[in-house]
């Protein structure tokens, strides 16, 4: 169970970077990172990493699709992963 924490520890470190590589590319006039590539880590299990981020350095804030979906994922992620639990937990494998 404690490797779940680690893979959602990582991705949401990997997101987190990614998102402020992005901030630094749109300063800086570098090639961005796609959208899509944003909300991919966070559908994987990023997406603490990437909205902390995102709050902590004023990236993608304005964008409403970001403010919303992000924590969407979120939501959904954290529901599925209850759900999961319950049911393992009911079949006595946890």
């Amino acid at each position: 169970m404690q490797y779940v924490l680690y893979y959602f520890i990582a991705v949401s470190v990997i997101g987190a970077i990614v998102c402020i590589y992005d901030k630094l590319a749109a300063a800086r006039g570098w090639r961005r990172v796609p959208e899509r590539t944003l909300f991919f880590w966070a559908l994987i299990g990023g997406g603490p990493g990437v909205y902390a981020t995102m709050l902590i350095i004023r990236h993608k804030t304005l964008h409403h699709i970001f403010m919303l979906g992000i924590p969407a994922i979120m939501i959904l992620q954290g529901a599925i992963i209850v759900g999961i639990y319950n049911i393992l937990y009911m079949k006595g494998l946890l």
